[in-house]
């Protein structure tokens, strides 16, 4: 599981359009470094640096799907469900977004679901 996550979070960052001088540029690095910790396991640090790219440039659908990921890898559901929404309403055609939102919905659906042990 943490193998595809990490693998949707490359082909998500390398499938984000070129950066635009500036805001996004400073917005991207943190997504490559946030990349870089996640796939070392350090998802606290890579939270932190998708944030940081958020506050940067708002609008950065890809940074917001990553962040959404994190979350969810760490428990916080309702904060991966606020920006797995915020990705989508910047970039509702990006199948990666479409996709890691359906896998989020099904598998919380299906644990909303099931009977407590």
């Amino acid at each position: 599981m943490r193998r595809a996550t990490a693998l949707i979070l490359i082909v998500l960052f390398l499938a984000a359009p070129l950066a635009a001088a500036g805001s996004r540029s400073d917005a991207r690095a943190q997504v490559e470094f946030g990349i870089s910790v996640a796939l070392q396991g350090l998802w606290k640090e890579a939270i932190y640096r998708w944030q940081k790219a958020v506050e940067i440039d708002p609008t950065y659908a890809a940074a917001y799907n990553n962040l959404a990921i994190a979350y969810e890898h760490e428990g916080m559901f309702d904060k991966a469900r606020e920006a797995y929404e915020q990705a989508s309403k910047l970039d509702p055609k990006n199948i990666y977004i479409k996709q890691n939102i359906e896998y989020f919905r099904e598998i919380n659906d299906r644990a909303k679901s099931e009977p407590p042990r």
